[in-house]
């Protein structure tokens, strides 16, 4: 099984910042994509961020410029540094991560979830 923790979530002013991190633990030999997803309260789930074993990342339109992912030098983590922050950005925020190898040669084709952190941004 595969468990995703995230951590960093709070309240902040806007234009403040955040920065979230999510680590992965179980039977994992690698992970190709992690990501950050958000859902504020009566909307749809939405990308918010991804970023995949190369390096190579997308950005929503509405975050793009102030928000950064990264897969810091911990393995099976990956981190959300969110800048300049709008009170539109307030929902709670879920890391995920797909293609994941439990072994060199096992891929697992279930998008993992964790439970969602709360982040909150005040006018």
């Amino acid at each position: 099984q595969v468990q995703l923790e995230e951590s960093g979530g709070g309240l902040v002013q806007a234009g403040g910042s955040l920065r979230l991190s999510c680590a992965a633990s179980g039977t994992i030999f690698s992970i190709n994509r992690m990501g950050w997803y958000r859902q504020a309260p009566g909307k749809q789930r939405e990308l918010v961020a991804r970023i995949d074993s190369g390096g190579r990342s997308v950005y929503a339109n509405s975050v793009e410029g102030r928000f950064t992912i990264s897969r810091p030098g911990i393995r099976n983590t990956v981190s959300l540094q969110m800048n300049s922050l709008k009170p539109e950005d307030t929902a709670v925020y879920y890391c995920s991560a797909d293609g994941v190898m439990s072994t060199a040669s096992i891929r697992s084709g279930t998008l993992y979830w964790g439970k969602g952190t709360l982040v909150t941004v005040s006018s």
